[in-house]
């Protein structure tokens, strides 16, 4: 089952159970958009994130093992659903 999701810029979503988080970064340009895989901290680790960048127009992408389909995306937010 697909599970739709809407992130803002700034706003983050767990994946799945034993996966990372995901953050929605943005557009650094118009042809661009960029999303944060962060890691959960452990024992008091601080945790460390990443960005990643993809062309406007690719709309299948793996995240930490989770196949994403990107619907929509804008400066302001992405539209995916994972499943």
């Amino acid at each position: 089952m697909d599970e739709s999701i809407v992130l803002p810029v700034g706003e983050a979503v767990h994946l799945k159970r034993g996966k990372d988080r995901i953050l929605y970064a943005g557009m650094p340009s118009d042809n661009v958009y960029s999303i944060v895989q962060r890691k959960a901290a452990f024992w008091g680790y601080q945790g460390y994130a990443w960005n990643l960048f993809y062309p406007k127009g690719k709309s299948e992408i793996t995240i930490d093992g989770v196949d994403i389909s990107v619907d929509s995306v804008t400066p302001d937010e992405i539209r995916l659903r994972t499943g």
